[in-house]
């Protein structure tokens, strides 16, 4: 059996894990055979460390993943975080106001960097369904208290791609922006995407770019699509990734990554 690709890399929200956050047999299958023709498998996502470990722990994952939008490059197999790419705390408080000064009051979280990194977030921040606590900070100060690994912007009108929209004009020269999911807005380190960190932990592995086969459903996974050899969306992926992306395939819920797979495998 062969496969064309070195790489196989794979988001894991919307994309590899199902909406119950496990993968199923199917998806397991074809990973497995793709590894056993030569491929690596590689997770990237936007989770940060901590919000990625158990995942990778219950998915028996020992390898190499890309969290945190590309800033962190963690071995899963040692649970020990390779590299780590911050956010100036300076810039991030820079950029907050300068959106503020558009949109109007914002609602705030920060992801601290490490691999214990605790979010904080300000009061009336909606925060997502997690594995950690997200600890409430009354005081605005604390946001900048600790080394950042990215924040996360909500508005209580804009939907999240004019929000993104507004943060890109008012300090896209200060940070990076993108939509990583439903109520996701984050500020990152500039120049950073998921294409820094695939790119890092595709030379780790001796895999080039054209050698990797890219899966995303995001706005955050325009930079790895593009970046990769071969791009593919998920059937519900964001209208920005579709755009770049050189395949369409099935839903997360409908084996979409297993699918190509089985394909590729088949040739």
């Amino acid at each position: 059996m062969s496969f064309p690709y070195g790489l196989v890399a794979t988001d894991l929200d919307g994309t590899l894990l199902r909406s119950d956050e496990t993968v199923s047999p199917r998806t397991r299958d074809a990973l497995t055979a793709a590894t056993a023709a030569g491929a690596a498998h590689l997770v990237v996502t936007g989770r940060s460390v901590p919000w990625t470990r158990h995942l990778l722990d219950a998915l028996d994952y020992r390898g190499l993943a890309v969290c945190g939008q590309g800033g962190q490059v963690y071995h899963a197999g040692e649970h020990r975080l390779l590299t780590s790419v911050t956010l100036d705390r300076r810039l991030a408080r820079l950029a907050v106001e300068r959106v503020e000064a558009v949109t109007g009051p914002l609602l705030l979280a920060a992801a601290r960097d490490g691999l214990d990194g605790e979010v904080v977030a300000t009061a009336g921040y909606r925060v997502l369904p997690g594995p950690l606590p997200v600890r409430a900070c009354p005081d605005r100060d604390e946001l900048w208290a600790a080394p950042l690994a990215k924040l996360y912007l909500q508005h209580p009108e804009l939907s999240d791609d004019a929000l993104a929209k507004a943060a890109r004009e008012a300090a896209g020269a200060l940070v990076g922006v993108t939509v990583a999911g439903p109520d996701l807005v984050e500020l990152l380190p500039p120049g950073l995407s998921k294409a820094t960190g695939l790119s890092l932990a595709a030379r780790r592995l001796g895999v080039r770019a054209a050698g990797t086969i890219a899966f995303g459903d995001m706005p955050n996974d325009v930079p790895m699509l593009r970046w990769a050899g071969y791009g593919v969306a998920m059937a519900d992926a964001h209208p920005d990734l579709r755009d770049v992306a050189d395949e369409v395939t099935a839903s997360h819920d409908d084996d979409g990554v297993a699918r190509v797979l089985e394909r590729l495998l088949a040739l």
